[in-house]
């Protein structure tokens, strides 16, 4: 990510932010304070990853006073955090921050990761506090039950048009993703998560509604595995989050290292595709999910793409040609739609697979050649 307008000081901190960061943490609002300075942009608005959202802090350097630490101003929702006054054993991270501003040193690439990282954890503690104030008997059940699991975060939201809630972001699995997948530079952990929320107030109900549960996960891990194709459990009545969790986590352990199993499943079918196509152009070498092919029918030179799925062999690839002789008048290559109606058996062994694709290409390829001659302008 460029930085480019910045003065050297501010975009070295950036940089490392960005890249040291144990999550991605987006930079918006860009902007200049100075009106007669002209030593360039010195303020910003960072979107921090929290409890499976974001909180959006500004960050106001001063260009002319480098030696200056930055202000902070926190969203309008969070006007009770103060970090600087907070009391008790959160308030111990209160005297580390005062110390991060005390030493400031702006020539040190590493402070403002370190500033974000301890105010995080403060806006993590001022949270965690808040939701154990709440008057929710259900609530503060569900609280003592989970409170050795490490990683949770919670975070109470509320507005003028909906009522009060309290957001859980559980981390599930202790298990390295990352490892268990050879070759691809993963730039963060790949972590998969339960929210959970709960409506608060409604003492008048006998009968708690149950929370809304949603999967969700780090963006890179959908090349492994797609979390929307996970059917959560059910979640019965009088349960809580300590009983549903185990079930859940078992579940979710199996369906990820099978899908580790696939990624050799889905090898071997590119490899099969060779003996009638000929070497890949191209491949997917980690996850292989993608291949493009050359071929030809007569004259007519095309590619073939294979886009194949993490549910693969019980979704079947999904196929598209593209001309190399026909171009539209925007300068792109002509494409066929994709392609996914035609024979398949995920219980066919993969040269089966390739075979019946290959006899089905075969036929279309005249169709799409007949497409693209029609489709070109006459001269």
């Amino acid at each position: 990510m460029s930085f480019d307008g910045f003065p050297p000081f501010i975009s070295a901190q950036l940089h490392y932010l960005i890249n040291h960061f144990h999550e991605k943490i987006k930079v918006e609002q860009v902007s200049s304070g100075g009106k007669t300075y002209a030593g360039g942009l010195d303020r910003f608005t960072l979107h921090i990853p929290y409890c499976l959202d974001y909180v959006k802090w500004d960050i106001i350097y001063n260009a002319e006073f480098p030696f200056a630490s930055p202000d902070i101003i926190f969203g309008p929702e969070d006007e009770d955090f103060h970090p600087l006054h907070m009391t008790g054993s959160v308030g111990e991270g209160g005297s580390k921050f005062r110390n991060i501003l005390s030493d400031w040193n702006h020539k040190d690439p590493t402070r403002l990761l370190a500033l974000i990282q301890e105010l995080r954890d403060q806006y993590m503690a001022y949270q965690k506090k808040r939701v154990g104030e709440v008057d929710d008997d259900r609530l503060t059940f569900e609280i003592s039950t989970i409170c050795s699991r490490e990683g949770i975060e919670m975070q109470i939201s509320s507005g003028a048009e909906k009522p009060k809630e309290v957001k859980f972001a559980v981390p599930l699995m202790d298990m390295n993703i990352n490892k268990m997948v050879h070759g691809f530079p993963w730039r963060h952990p790949q972590k998969i998560y339960l929210q959970v929320i709960y409506p608060v107030g409604k003492k008048y109900s006998s009968t708690p509604s149950p929370p809304r549960l949603k999967l969700m996960s780090t963006a890179e891990l959908g090349a492994l595995f797609s979390i929307e194709d996970v059917k959560l459990p059910s979640w019965l009545d009088g349960m809580c989050m300590a009983e549903y969790l185990p079930h859940l986590e078992e579940s979710l352990q199996k369906q990820v290292v099978e899908s580790v199993s696939l990624i050799d499943v889905r090898r071997r079918f590119i490899e099969s595709l060779t003996p009638l196509f000929g070497r890949p152009l191209e491949a997917d070498p980690v996850f292989c999910g993608k291949a493009t092919f050359l071929a030809s029918s007569g004259s007519f030179v095309f590619l073939v793409h294979f886009l194949i799925s993490t549910q693969f062999p019980k979704q079947r690839p999904a196929v598209m040609l593209q001309s190399s002789q026909h171009i539209s008048p925007q300068g792109i290559p002509k494409k066929s739609p994709l392609l996914s109606e035609y024979p398949w058996s995920p219980r066919w062994e993969a040269s089966q697979m390739a075979e019946r694709i290959f006899d089905f290409l075969v036929d279309e390829s005249l169709n799409f050649k007949r497409f693209c001659n029609e489709s070109q302008p006459q001269h």
